[in-house]
C-alpha cells in the first residue's frame, strides 16, 4: 500500500485545465479510487476502467483529454493499449501517462516509443500525480501559430498539427509535431539534446537526452523513405539535429 501523501485538494487550482475528462485504466482497485479522489478534487472529470476491455470504445464516445494507463493490466496491457490508441485516428493526439512499477530504463524507453507523455512510477506521490497530469495538459495548450511549413515534401500544418509527407498525411502525436514543427521552424539550424529538451518539454521530468534520441527515430520513421539514410533530419553526431531540405 503507497505512504500517505498530502490530497491533491491542498494544491493551487489551474482553472484553465479544469473539467478535462481523464481516462484512467488501473486493475488495482484501492489505487485506482485514490487516484480517482485526487484527480477529482484537483477539477478534472474521471472515468475508471479496471481492464482495457471496452476503454477505448468509451473513449470514441467521449474523446478523453488524456489516458492514464497502469502497463501491467489483465488481458491488453497498458502498452498494448496505448499503441491503439496512437494508431486511432480521432485518439492519436490524446496524451498517455503510463502509471506502473516497471521503473527500468528499457520501459521507460519503451513507453516513449509507443508514444506516451510521461511515466509515473509507483508508489507515487498524488501532488506529483496531478502536477504531472497538469503538465502534460497545460502542454497541449501550447500549439505553434498558424501556419503551413514547407521542406521539400514534407509540409507541417500547424493550425491543424498535421503532417503530410508527398501528400500523405501520417499520425503524430503532440510531442512528435512539436518537435519536428521547431526544428522545421529553425531548418538548418543544428540543435542540441539539451536544447531540443528546453525547447519542447520544458519542464517535463519524463523525457531525458536519450528520449530525445528515441523521439527523432519515431519522427524519422514517419517522414522518412529510409530512416537509416534521412533525408530531412540529420544527426550530426557529437553534437545534435538538424533538419534540413531534401536533395
Amino acid at each position: 500500500m503507497m505512504q500517505p501523501f498530502p490530497l491533491a485538494s491542498e494544491l493551487l487550482s489551474d482553472p484553465s485545465l479544469a473539467r478535462h475528462r481523464i481516462f484512467v485504466v488501473e486493475d488495482d482497485e484501492d489505487i485506482g479510487l485514490l487516484i480517482r479522489h485526487n484527480l477529482e478534487a484537483a477539477g478534472y472529470q474521471v472515468r475508471t476502467f479496471l481492464s482495457g476491455l471496452n476503454v477505448l470504445a468509451q473513449a470514441l464516445r467521449e474523446l478523453p483529454s488524456l489516458f492514464l494507463l497502469d502497463v501491467m493490466l489483465p488481458g491488453t496491457n497498458g502498452f498494448d493499449l496505448c499503441r491503439q490508441i496512437r494508431s486511432t485516428v480521432a485518439l492519436a493526439k490524446t496524451p498517455v501517462i503510463f502509471l506502473t512499477a516497471k521503473a527500468d530504463e528499457s520501459d521507460r524507453v519503451k513507453g516513449l516509443e509507443l508514444g506516451g507523455d510521461d511515466y509515473i512510477t509507483k508508489p507515487f506521490s498524488p501532488r506529483e500525480l496531478v502536477a504531472r497530469v497538469r503538465s502534460v495538459l497545460r502542454s497541449q495548450r501550447e500549439i505553434p501559430p498558424p501556419e503551413i511549413l514547407r521542406v521539400g515534401d514534407l509540409e507541417i500544418d500547424a493550425s491543424s498539427m498535421t503532417v503530410r509527407v508527398e501528400g500523405r498525411t501520417v499520425l503524430t502525436t503532440v510531442r512528435e509535431f512539436r518537435l519536428l514543427a521547431y526544428l522545421a521552424a529553425h531548418r538548418g539550424r543544428v540543435f542540441t539534446r539539451d536544447q531540443l529538451l528546453d525547447a519542447v518539454w520544458k519542464e517535463t521530468a519524463f523525457v531525458t537526452l536519450r528520449s530525445v534520441d528515441v523521439y527523432i527515430r519515431r519522427i524519422r520513421e514517419k517522414i522518412e523513405s529510409n530512416p537509416r539514410e534521412p533525408r530531412y533530419l540529420k544527426t550530426l553526431r557529437g553534437v545534435g539535429y538538424r533538419l534540413e531540405s531534401s536533395r
